[in-house]
Parts: C-alpha cells; structure tokens; sequence
C-alpha cells in the first residue's frame, strides 16, 4: 500500500502565514502539523511508502523538513510543478498526478496534510480491507449543522454506503463530514482519470469526487472518534494549537 498526503495546495484562507510557507508545515505542539500524520502512517505495516505530493513553490521546504526525518519507511517528495494558487492542480488533480508519475498499482490511502485527528488507521483500514474492492472514507460527527456546512457531509445507510453527499451545503442533511482521509483499492486507481476526463463540473476539491464516485459504484464511510481538526483557517489553527500537547499528537481533552 502506497501512503499520499496531499500538500500542494497554497492556503490562501491562512494567509499571511502561509503566503511564504506551506501549511502542513505549520507548528502545533513545537511539531509540523505533517510530522502527526506521519507518525500515523509509518506504523502501519502494509504501507511500504509515504509520498508527499507538494507544489515548485514549496518543494524546497519540503526538502529541507524531509532531511530532518528518520523513517522506518521510505518517504518521496513529489513536486506537481505548479507555482500558484491560480494554477493548482487541486486535490484530485494532484492525485492523478502522483499516480501517474509514481506510477502507483497498489491500494492508496490519501490524508490532507493539514489533517489532524486522534483517532488511529488500524480500525480505518480494517474496515476498509472488508469492503473491498470498494472505495472508503474517513468521516467525523461534527454535531453541528452550521458547522457542518463548510465541509462535505455524508449520508449513508445503515450498512455505512453512501447514498448522498454534498459540498459545503447551505441545509446539511446531516452532521456527518468528511475528513480528508481516503482508501482507494488498486482496482479503482483509474476512476480518478475517468473523473477527470469527464470534466463535467468543478472538480478542485475532493468532495465533488466523492459525490461523482458513490454515484458510480458503492462508496463506504468509517466514522472516526476522538476530536479533529481540518486545519482551512485562523480560528481552527489556533484551537488546535490549544488542544493539541507535545506529546507526539496526543489529544490533551482537558484543554
């Protein structure tokens, strides 16, 4: 299993702290937002490498952080040639990117670099093996609709397939949200291609994937516990670096 964070994006809604600096590489706890993320994966045994996926602006940066690590894993810093916010990729195009380039044939998990939750991959993914070849996402109760309404939210039947999603909608049918945070079974790989060959409407961000996926074949959700952070801007920054402690992404809940 390949592991891919996604990192390439250019946070406007964060500047000025990220107008010169990537976000994933932001501190919480004295530790980048990624370094969490990675210490997730690299203990997962079927994932035998972690690709970072950033953009010409930051792969410099990228570089410098990655030569501060000591993996178990191997970890490749992939660069999508991209110098602005006007032209990215997106989230979906950096992953046919990625998968193109590295020529990826195995299952893929996909985490936003900017994700930060408390919850651990063992059960994600074991949920995941069990429904395959079909594709599954990380989700969280955010009990809140007027939260819920700056992220996808999720409706799935009792079996936890997805029967309806929707980016960002003004009346959320639910509190359920998605976090970022995919497993891709290799036998679907190329429906991310098909998706965008098609190019029937906006496709920058993940959610929209999702939407056109479920309506394609059966796509489940795993709901995760403990708290979590979407790192998008100032308000939930701050609250994380409150709540977050510096013991290697631990969860302090009396903060």
């Amino acid at each position: 299993m390949k592991a891919l964070i996604l990192a390439a994006g250019y946070a406007t809604r964060l500047y000025p702290l990220t107008k010169e600096y990537p976000k994933p590489l932001l501190e919480v706890g004295d530790r980048p937002i990624i370094d969490y993320i990675v210490d997730k994966l690299v203990v997962v045994d079927d994932i035998d490498e972690i690709i970072v996926v950033t953009n010409d602006k930051f792969i410099s940066v990228f570089k410098k952080w990655s030569q501060g690590l000591n993996l178990p894993k191997r970890l490749s810093l992939v660069n999508d040639l991209t110098k602005s916010h006007a032209d990215r990729l997106g989230a979906i195009g950096d992953m046919e990117f990625v998968i193109r380039k590295k020529k990826v044939k195995d299952d893929l998990l996909v985490v936003g670099g900017d994700n930060l939750f408390q919850g651990e991959l063992a059960d994600f993914l074991s949920f995941a093996r069990d429904r395959r070849p079909h594709p599954v996402i990380g989700a969280y109760d955010i009990r809140d609709k007027e939260q819920a309404a700056k992220y996808g939210v999720i409706k799935a039947d009792r079996q936890g397939r997805i029967v309806d999603f929707q980016e960002k909608p003004a009346s959320p049918k639910s509190t359920l949200v998605a976090m970022c945070l995919y497993y891709f079974p290799k036998e679907k790989l190329g429906l991310v291609e098909e998706y965008l060959g098609a190019k029937t409407q906006k496709y920058d961000a993940t959610g929209f994937y999702i939407d056109w996926l479920r309506q394609q074949e059966r796509v489940y959700v795993f709901t995760f516990g403990g708290l979590w952070y979407d790192i998008g801007h100032h308000d939930f920054y701050n609250k994380a670096k409150e709540t977050f402690t510096k013991n290697n992404g631990r969860v302090n809940d009396d903060a």
